[in-house]
């Protein structure tokens, strides 16, 4: 694995500053729920790319619109099946994945659209919430998984162990790892990533296709 620096630019989400530095200079990326366009921004401004973004919410995407970034609105689980093949050099789905209806056929249109993914996912395995669970006895609410399980937009919960597993089912290559905790540490991934499942609170992963 290349340990590429990360960004020092504006303020961003830790996840989001492993996946700025996984994107190459003047790349064409979708980012698919993009939110106010915070990222593409970014990578507009410090690598040049030629960004655009899909985003569900209305008001986020008037935001990103007004800073200059191309998002059009659009619902992730309907839409991506209508992007061509290999549109993009990069897809980037940042903490979305666990909202989508069906993971996998969301994970394979990423790999088809774009030659590589890039895919963060928060851990539900964390430490942190496996002690709350078995401490009180409830869902735990985080600063990662900040809702209750009532009103959560996350409808699939997954660990990093989940996310390896899936994503090798399905047969896509898995070209980079990075797991950081909340502040943006890096934890160590080793064998199948216990080390990292125990003590990592998001996962960043570059895909690709494998040949065929």
């Amino acid at each position: 694995m290349h340990d590429k620096p990360l960004p020092q630019g504006a303020p961003l989400r830790p996840d989001l500053q492993v996946i700025a530095s996984l994107i190459t200079p003047a790349a064409r990326v979708l980012d698919v729920g993009c939110g106010d366009g915070a990222l593409l921004t970014w990578l507009r401004d410090e690598k040049q790319v030629d960004g655009r973004g899909i985003e569900i919410n209305q008001s986020d995407v008037n935001r990103a619109i007004s800073n200059g970034i191309p998002v059009i609105q659009g619902d992730v689980d309907s839409d991506l099946p209508h992007y061509p093949h290999a549109a993009y050099d990069y897809v980037i789905l940042s903490q979305t994945l666990q909202a989508m209806k069906d993971p996998r056929a969301v994970l394979l249109d990423l790999v088809r659209i774009g030659k590589k993914a890039v895919v963060s996912v928060p851990n539900f395995g964390h430490w942190k919430n496996r002690l709350y669970l078995a401490v009180h006895g409830r869902m735990p609410v985080t600063k990662t998984l900040s809702y209750q399980w009532y009103d959560t937009p996350n409808i699939h919960f997954c660990t990093i162990t989940d996310f390896v597993v899936l994503v090798e089912s399905l047969g896509i290559t898995i070209e980079q790892r990075v797991v950081v905790d909340t502040v943006g540490r890096k934890v160590k991934f080793s064998g199948r990533g216990f080390t990292a499942n125990l003590f990592g609170e998001q996962g960043v992963f570059l895909l690709s296709r494998k040949p065929v």
